[in-house]
């Protein structure tokens, strides 16, 4: 369950204020799954956001993980100022962006700008000298032959969850958030995973793939290695959507990348 900033440990908050000055306000933020606290804090040094788990927290690796990769999806993403582990907590914090989700629907003026940032991110290469998980790992269970996971594979540095609460607008740039899960993979697949969002917010597959099409990456991507990323996301929103009967947009997500995997099919 998300916390609000005066559940901290008074200690923690402390050590937070030692790095930005007095904090006037806090304000939790209502989206996001990752984190046990998010906030956005107004301080003497301006406005920071700040994320994070508890120490014993069996995901506290991805704080680690999302502050050592942060030099490497700049500008793009919000810049990390300073990270803090006290034995209890571990936060990280991050300038604060002052924007708003992108719009994935049919026609909206942000669609160019998440392309854009899509593009963008398809030529970071994935750092050699950081540990991460490659897409054929995180896919590996969702398909029918070992050897198939191998045409998702690259160097490229991926973010994988295009939700549109991960990407904001910020005046006319879409800023790419939490890179709690970061991946080594093919260049063309952040590009992949957007078709199934774009879907479920009322994009025809077709018209879905145009849109990742105006990434260069895409044309790199074998039909057939396509299709097998499409059964790898059917598959893994239908066990998402299973396990969360309740919640809609998983539900969403999953008939979507149904939607995509047969189209592909045919």
């Amino acid at each position: 369950m998300r916390m609000h900033w005066d559940d901290l440990p008074t200690t923690t908050r402390d050590a937070v204020a030692a790095r930005t000055g007095p904090i006037y306000t806090a304000t939790t933020a209502d989206t996001g799954l990752n984190s046990e606290i998010a906030a956005t804090l107004d301080t003497r040094a301006g406005r920071v956001f700040v994320k994070g788990l508890r120490c014993d927290h069996p995901r506290v690796w991805t704080q680690q993980r999302e502050a050592t990769i942060n030099p490497y999806v700049a500008p793009l993403a919000p810049r990390l100022l300073w990270a803090i582990d006290d034995g209890e907590w571990n936060l990280l914090g991050f300038e604060h962006l002052d924007g708003r989700p992108a719009d994935y629907s049919p026609g909206a003026d942000d669609l160019p700008l998440v392309a854009e940032a899509i593009v963008t991110l398809s030529a970071v290469r994935a750092p050699a000298d950081v540990e991460l998980k490659q897409i054929e790992q995180r896919l590996a269970e969702y398909v029918d032959h070992p050897a198939d996971v191998e045409l998702l594979g690259g160097d490229t540095l991926l973010h994988t969850d295009w939700t549109p609460d991960n990407v904001l607008i910020v005046d006319t740039v879409a800023r790419v958030v939490d890179w709690a899960w970061p991946t080594r993979g093919a260049a063309w697949v952040d590009a992949a995973c957007w078709v199934v969002w774009l879907i479920s917010a009322g994009h025809s597959p077709a018209d879905a793939e145009q849109w990742a099409a105006t990434s260069p990456a895409w044309s790199t991507a074998p039909a057939r290695a396509l299709d097998v990323f499409a059964t790898a996301q059917q598959r893994l929103w239908a066990g998402i959507a299973a396990d969360a009967p309740e919640i809609t947009w998983k539900q969403s997500l999953a008939a979507a990348a149904a939607q995509w995997a047969t189209y592909r099919r045919r």
